[in-house]
């Protein structure tokens, strides 16, 4: 009995055979268990037929020694068009030196002449179930073993030593060039990844798009010999570009390194290219003393604050004055979030509000500041800058809920600014330009924030309809002890000054400062020299 034969009956085979007696007798056999059937007399045709109908062809059967192009010839040739194809190889040769060949190639199974139909049904089957398995735990993309692989493999041992790589914004490489190119750079980098990483000593997956782990098949080796060998390959992908049809692609990648002889490696490793990321570290090799389970208990704590602050009103507007340079009197306030505790212990948002943004609960915080912002505006007659981001932009939610808010007071939008954070990635402008074209009509200014600290991009200031450029703080709040942030400072400033743009400079802690600011002519300021974010009740 030929078990799991029925999987032929939907198939399509090639088969290349030279002789013609035996030629015809296996391919009337072949007729009675396969849907449809590609011959032909010698490796060069087989080729040429796989070529034309590859899509359509699911297993190959081949003899060897043939005319013109050999078995073994042709085989090369088709794994290199489709390195997953199933070939079962019919011979009269049973030497050890061409099975080794047959193997190194490719080839799945092996039949011996006079062919035995029975065996070579099983063979059939078997090859294509194989293949089926295989795919489960095979990259289709790069061939490397994927995520299914690594699960079955971290289950046979307990002691391991990796290192995950991860492509640092890969997404924008697809955006950029498209998919077709961004598997390319894939490819070129799986490449690069198994010269550097032998599969003598290391066996390579790929896990997830962009991310790939290397583990050590020796448990001894020393993780400072694994540190090096990913510097250097680091180095390599810093320094040397990818080239994709003559388009230079840069490449930055985060390695984070874990041995463990507990079975916690994979958890380790997670963790600490993360964290490597958090820190801006290229490479960096799990270490207890990190603290990370700590800091993803604090994640999990605020997260869960975060959602019950929203219901019970625990977040509050601050405002920071903002003063004319010249005069010091308060121009204007910039509201900014505080968490207060139910003892009253003011929180800054240095300590949740990214963690807001990654749980996506952000947008119910800025819907928050608006409102106390208004609330500021219509009890106390302030003029009130709100920050916001590209993501608010974007969020159509957000936007409407903005919008709407805007309509119940348009008697007093007049008094409320919008400062666009420079410093993250805009990735479509013209929704910025439908925001402030919208939020102009109710006479809203708009600026951009943290002007300096991002892709500080000139031609964005010219072309957005703004009113004013605040200079990020990382320029600011050093420039007493640093001639080259004066210059960058003063460079800012005269731009924005010839296209119309008023200036504001945050971060002036002293008067050292305050004086440098004041001398390079920038209108407004904004620090702890004038004053401290304040509550709602300390504002007069």
């Amino acid at each position: 009995m030929i078990s799991n034969v029925s999987i032929l009956k939907n198939i399509t085979i090639l088969y290349a055979e030279d002789e013609a007696a035996l030629r015809e007798i296996t391919l009337n056999i072949l007729k009675g268990f396969t849907k449809k059937q590609f011959v032909a007399e010698n490796g060069e045709e087989g080729l040429r037929l796989f070529k034309e109908n590859e899509s359509e062809i699911d297993l190959i059967i081949t003899d060897v020694n043939m005319p013109i192009m050999n078995g073994l010839e042709m085989i090369r040739e088709i794994k290199k068009i489709n390195s997953n194809i199933p070939i079962i190889v019919a011979t009269a040769f049973s030497n050890t030196e061409y099975l080794l060949e047959a193997i190194d190639i490719g080839v799945d199974k092996y039949v011996l002449k006079p062919i035995d139909m029975k065996k070579l049904l099983q063979l059939m089957s078997q090859s294509l179930l194989y293949h089926e398995l295989k795919d489960l735990y095979i990259d289709n993309l790069t061939h490397l073993p994927n995520r299914n692989r690594l699960k079955k493999d971290l289950e046979d041992s307990s002691q391991d030593l990796m290192a995950m790589i991860n492509i640092d914004k890969f997404s924008t490489i697809n955006d950029l060039f498209g998919e077709h190119n961004g598997d390319k750079v894939l490819l070129e980098f799986s490449d690069s990844l198994q010269n550097y990483f032998n599969k003598r000593d290391f066996t390579l997956y790929r896990i997830e798009a962009d991310k790939f782990l290397v583990i050590a098949k020796d448990y001894d080796l020393q993780i400072d010999t694994l540190y090096n060998l990913c510097k250097k390959f680091e180095d390599f992908i810093e320094e040397d570009p990818v080239y994709i049809d003559e388009h230079e692609i840069d490449l930055n990648i985060t390695i984070g390194i874990a041995k463990s002889g507990d079975g916690s490696a994979y958890k380790h490793v997670q963790r600490v290219i993360s964290y490597a990321r958090r820190k801006f570290q290229p490479i960096l090799i799990y270490n207890d003393d990190f603290n990370i389970q700590e800091s993803f208990e604090e994640n999990i704590k605020w997260i869960k604050k975060i959602k019950n602050g929203v219901k019970n009103d625990n977040f509050k507007g601050y405002f920071q004055p903002i003063v004319d340079t010249q005069t010091q009197e308060v121009y204007k306030y910039e509201a900014l979030i505080r968490y207060i505790e139910e003892d009253g212990t003011v929180i800054s948002p240095f300590f949740f509000l990214d963690i807001a943004k990654k749980a996506k609960l952000y947008p119910n915080i800025i819907k928050i500041m608006i409102n106390e912002a208004f609330n500021l505006i219509k009890n106390k007659q302030k003029r009130v800058a709100l920050n916001i981001s590209f993501e608010d932009i974007a969020s159509e939610s957000t936007m409407s809920y903005i919008y709407s808010i805007l309509e119940e007071n348009k008697e007093h939008a007049k008094l409320l600014e919008f400062e666009i954070l420079e410093s993250e990635e805009i990735s479509d402008f013209s929704e910025v330009f439908k925001f402030i074209d919208k939020v102009k009509e109710y006479d809203c200014k708009v600026g951009v924030d943290d002007f300096g600290a991002g892709y500080s991009n000139f031609n964005m200031l010219v072309n957005l309809d703004i009113s004013y450029v605040k200079i990020d703080g990382s320029l600011i709040k050093n420039i007493h002890e640093s001639q080259n942030q004066q210059i960058i400072v003063k460079t800012i400033d005269e731009f924005a000054k010839k296209f119309g743009f008023k200036t504001v400079a945050e971060f002036v802690s002293g008067e050292e400062i305050y004086d440098i600011i004041k001398d390079i002519g920038v209108d407004y300021s904004q620090g702890y020299y004038f004053d401290a974010p304040l509550s709602f009740e300390e504002i007069n």
